[in-house]
């Protein structure tokens, strides 16, 4: 085995004391005078007052070692209260997460419904500027009424302009029977004339 450093002895010394009050010391001391006074043959009063310092001693050797074990109880009670806390802990970093996954998926439902807005209101600006639906459809029938008028319009112009064809047609006919007519009485009479110079 190597040299023991004191560094070592110290260490092991002090896990042997516990929280530093002695103990290890107090029973080595108990332990002498306990030899002491079993070999001591000194006067019953030492005796005595020697077997009431050993109580004494024994009493806070007892008293420190209580102390101890209620610390370690304490600790065990608070080593299991940490878990539950770490476990409690846990528990909300996962629900945490878990409504942080939730706000996500809100944020795009807010994200989709705030486009799908901006979509609608840019459409209904469109559709504002133009007139809606029964006044569309009233200015259709006004303009149907319009054409149907224009069209019973052009009918009789049509109708017009053909009476106007035939009327010219027979008048230019007329005109060519006249200017015929007045070509042969004009040839007759030329003729005519010719005959009384002769």
């Amino acid at each position: 085995m190597g040299a023991v450093t004191d560094d070592e002895v110290i260490r092991k010394r002090l896990l042997i004391d516990g929280d530093g009050a002695g103990d290890d010391r107090k029973i080595n001391v108990l332990l002498k005078s306990f030899t002491k006074w079993c070999n001591s043959p000194g006067t019953p009063e030492e005796g005595f007052m020697q077997y009431q310092r050993m109580l004494g001693t024994l009493a806070q050797c007892e008293f420190s070692m209580g102390k101890t074990l209620m610390v370690y109880d304490m600790n065990l009670r608070e080593m299991e209260n940490y878990e539950k806390i770490y476990s409690n802990i846990e528990q909300n970093i996962m629900s945490a997460h878990e409504k942080i996954a939730e706000c996500k998926k809100e944020i795009q439902r807010a994200k989709r419904i705030r486009k799908n807005r901006q979509e609608y209101d840019a459409l209904a600006k469109v559709i504002q500027q133009h007139p809606d639906r029964h006044e569309t459809l009233k200015q259709l029938e006004a303009l149907d009424k319009e054409l149907q008028q224009l069209s019973h319009i052009k009918e009789n112009v049509d109708a017009k302009l053909e009476l106007r064809k035939k009327q010219f047609h027979v008048l230019l006919s007329t005109i060519q029977e006249l200017q015929q007519t007045l070509e042969s009485e004009y040839f007759l009479l030329s003729v005519a004339v010719e005959q009384t110079n002769l």
